[in-house]
């Protein structure tokens, strides 16, 4: 089986990819209500990664024994392989989700899921850096600002001049999300020397492991796990195997900016299941300016990208 040439198709990459977004979409109202539902406070960050690591961990596990089903090999990897895996589970699991859990507890499932948008911004800037076919260029430039003034748009109190804004809240969701653009670069470059399923799994029991050590160790905790608790658990698990190891193949087999094209979704998804599950406003005229903003911005950086596809 080809799965360069199937995952290349753009029938596939695009049903593959608007998956994945929807996916990560819903894990703004699912945290939030998982959070509600394990009795676990906003200020209480140290249960908030304890809740996270279990995800991860149990979503490796699920990767690793559907890579062995397979056929696959688990340890068919070279030691520096392995401590590069390590790095990018402390990295993209570990370091880039306690950022994210944090944040989405201080600030709503519309904001945040617009706010980590801004992810698709720093990609290109490191791309700038790092690509020498990937320079910069005016339109995107101006598709960052334009992406940005949204990002500015939703966080404006209605009827005030000042910002609503928290580092622990708005300022972490943006944290997580320069920290996973740069975990992607650096996860696309491992998995052209082996198998992506493989590498997102270890990297996700590694990472899922690292909070759920830290969070235990900082006192944290998790309520009473009833039948709707492991429910959402179980959603949460699926959502992460799947939408991580399909974007992993995605970007092993295609350039980094035509998948990146998808993520406009992401804030979409975010907000408009955020409004279903959790009842928060969508019609706000702040956040469908900033929504509009975002989306115009991301398809103005990412134009040209499919302009050359």
């Amino acid at each position: 089986m080809d799965f360069r040439q199937i995952f290349s198709d753009r029938k596939v990459v695009f049903a593959c990819a608007t998956l994945c977004c929807f996916l990560w979409g819903s894990a703004y109202p699912a945290i939030k209500i998982g959070y509600e539902l394990l009795s676990i406070e906003r200020s209480d960050i140290a249960s908030q990664i304890v809740f996270a690591g279990w995800r991860f961990v149990f979503a490796g596990i699920v990767l690793l024994l559907f890579a062995r089903f397979t056929g696959l090999r688990l340890f068919d990897f070279t030691r520096r392989q392995a401590g590069e895996v390590a790095i990018l589970g402390l990295w993209q699991t570990a370091l880039q989700y306690v950022f994210f859990y944090v944040g989405v507890a201080h600030a709503t499932g519309v904001k945040a899921s617009i706010m980590n948008a801004t992810g698709v911004f720093f990609s290109v800037l490191l791309a700038h850096f790092l690509y020498r076919n990937d320079r910069l260029t005016p339109l995107k430039a101006l598709g960052c600002l334009i992406g940005f003034a949204g990002v500015m748009v939703v966080n404006f109190r209605p009827g005030a001049f000042d910002l609503d804004f928290s580092l622990l809240g708005e300022g972490f969701v943006v944290i997580a999300a320069f920290v996973l653009s740069a975990a992607v670069i650096y996860g696309k470059r491992l998995s052209q020397g082996m198998n992506a399923i493989v590498m997102t799994g270890w990297q996700l029991g590694i990472g899922g492991t690292a909070l759920v050590a830290v969070g235990y160790v900082s006192g944290g905790q998790m309520g009473p796990v009833g039948p709707e608790a492991v429910a959402l658990l179980a959603y949460m698990v699926l959502l992460s195997s799947v939408a991580f190891a399909l974007w992993g193949i995605l970007m092993k087999f295609n350039p980094v900016g035509l998948v990146a094209t998808f993520q406009f979704l992401i804030p979409v998804a975010g907000v408009l299941l955020s409004g279903l599950f959790l009842g928060e406003t969508i019609f706000e005229a702040r956040n469908l300016v900033a929504l509009v903003l975002v989306c115009a911005g991301i398809w103005m950086v990412t134009r040209m990208v499919r302009a050359r596809a």
